[in-house]
């Protein structure tokens, strides 16, 4: 089942789809949040529809949104893909690479992308995102970990290089917190239905042209590994969102220019769904 969230900013209606039908969220939750996940909503909800307890929804003309409502934290994992670090100019971590996002950077899948005033070097970066269904924390071992993570989705990481690099001082978020520099969606997928996020294609193409194409296979710390890592030293709670790291083929390599207004943005990964996200100039 692939839950939503659709409508216009601030009143999405929750939703859940097998891919054919939609069904209506609203008589089980106000909204897809961090209580809802905690109280085995996507059990619940799969449920309701299969019973035929939930109404049905009409989605003709309705906006896809980010399938979350907004996260209270959004911890992102950097180089965490050997061949994207080494683009980087830097050796493959030996431990995790934490930075953090503004909640409010998170939007809808086909929402545009507001290129930052005269920014010009602002990267696309398609990332495996993985939500947390309940609180995880001093975790015993990465076996525990996904037992703590509701489900998956497709982020795009959008960063600005300069800020995150020459103006940041060490500090990455300030080149990645700019308003609308994390499109999610369009769905969630459980985690029952798509297992621990391995193996699985991670494409993005700029104006149809592609740029990366890899395998969340690849991910140097998986995502138990991820979960079980973040819990020695933070409290990770229902909703929170992790993006897990992108693999090569950003413009930060050197070997495709960066985004521009009018440019469009294509990122998708197996089963989870595809973003397109046209660039526009923030007024």
């Amino acid at each position: 089942m692939r839950f939503m969230r659709l409508g216009e900013p601030g009143g999405e209606i929750p939703a859940v789809s097998d891919g054919d039908t939609t069904w209506d969220l609203r008589p089980l939750t106000a909204d897809i949040d961090g209580a809802f996940l905690a109280s085995d909503g996507l059990a619940r909800a799969a449920a309701a529809a299969a019973a035929g307890e939930l109404p049905e929804l009409d989605t003709a003309g309705l906006r896809i949104g980010a399938p979350i409502a907004r996260p209270q934290a959004v911890i992102c994992i950097g180089m965490n893909y050997a061949a994207h670090a080494r683009e980087s100019g830097a050796e493959p971590p030996s431990d995790i690479v934490v930075f953090y996002k503004h909640p409010n950077t998170v939007v809808g899948p086909f929402d545009d992308i507001l290129l930052p005033p005269g920014s010009t070097t602002t990267d696309w970066e398609v990332e495996l995102a993985a939500v947390i269904g309940t609180r995880a924390r001093y975790l015993d071992s990465p076996e525990q970990a996904l037992q703590h993570v509701a489900g998956f989705a497709v982020a795009n990481d959008v960063s600005e290089r300069e800020y995150q690099l020459q103006r940041s001082l060490g500090q990455w978020s300030k080149g990645k917190s700019f308003e609308t520099f994390n499109p999610l969606g369009p769905w969630l997928l459980p985690t029952t239905e798509v297992g621990d996020g391995s193996g699985l294609g991670i494409r993005s193409r700029v104006n149809g042209e592609p740029r990366q194409d890899s395998s969340t296979g690849d991910l140097i710390f998986d995502v138990a590994e991820i979960v079980y890592r973040l819990s020695q030293f933070t409290v990770l709670e229902p909703g929170d969102l992790i993006n897990t790291g992108t693999p090569e083929g950003v413009g930060l390599s050197g070997r495709f220019p960066y985004l521009t207004a009018g440019d469009v943005v294509e990122v998708e990964i197996d089963g989870l769904g595809a973003q397109r996200s046209t660039v526009r100039p923030a007024l």
